[in-house]
């Protein structure tokens, strides 16, 4: 199976290219890929960029490019009521920033439903692993925005009450992946919890103390993938 997993920030590139067993660098796009092996699986790794627009574009041009048989959006969120050092599974991805008008649910986009629904069979898996991590399943809500107060997060679950996380890419490569056919997982670990704390803080503490076993829960995933 070709993997094509993305993330958005160069920090979350360098610790997902540990998990390589061997790997090399291409240009596809006017875009670096990380080449190599998880299992039986060739897998590209490549950053998308922040945000909604950066990540469908890019997204999009090495999709069309690579033609993967999945796509895995990973990296770091911030948590809705899950601690930092979580691993969340995203069983459903959302807007919480888009609403098309009357006749269209807040947070659908156009063209689209207003849950977008990853893999199955990542979801299975996930599910049947052994891991030392906090592994957690649900809604990842995304937004052009670094969601860092309380009132954010308190309007957001205005519309999505059973939130799990926040971030500002995983909905908008559903989209394309929905758009183009491709298969997707989403597979975020929690960097810091808004309106719980100083979360600014945690964000930047956590590269400092970020625990590579939650980033081998990609690897677990990936490796049993058929």
């Amino acid at each position: 199976m070709k993997i094509l997993i993305l993330a958005a920030m160069n920090k979350e590139l360098q610790l997902l290219s540990s998990l390589f067993d061997d790997k090399a660098t291409e240009i596809i796009e006017g875009i670096s890929l990380v080449c190599g092996k998880v299992g039986q699986h060739d897998v590209f790794l490549a950053q998308c960029g922040i945000g909604n627009v950066n990540a469908a574009v890019n997204a999009y041009k090495i999709v069309s490019t690579v033609h993967p048989d999945m796509v895995v959006n990973s990296g770091v969120a911030g948590g809705a009521g899950i601690p930092v050092g979580s691993v969340l599974v995203a069983d459903r991805v959302a807007y919480y920033n888009v609403w098309c008008g009357p006749g269209t649910e807040y947070g659908q986009a156009d063209g689209c439903p207003l849950f977008m629904i990853p893999s199955q069979q990542i979801l299975d898996i996930s599910k049947s692993i052994q891991t030392d991590s906090d592994l957690m399943f649900g809604l990842i809500c995304t937004g052009d925005k670094f969601v860092s107060t309380p009132a954010e997060i308190a309007f957001i679950r205005s519309y999505f009450p059973d939130v799990k996380a926040v971030d500002m890419e995983s909905a908008a490569i559903a989209q394309v992946c929905m758009m183009t056919g491709t298969p997707f997982g989403i597979v975020r670990v929690v960097s810091d919890t808004p309106g719980e704390g100083e979360n600014i803080s945690q964000y930047k503490n956590f590269w400092s103390e970020a625990p590579e076993k939650t980033f081998k829960v990609l690897k677990n995933i990936i490796s049993n993938l058929s």
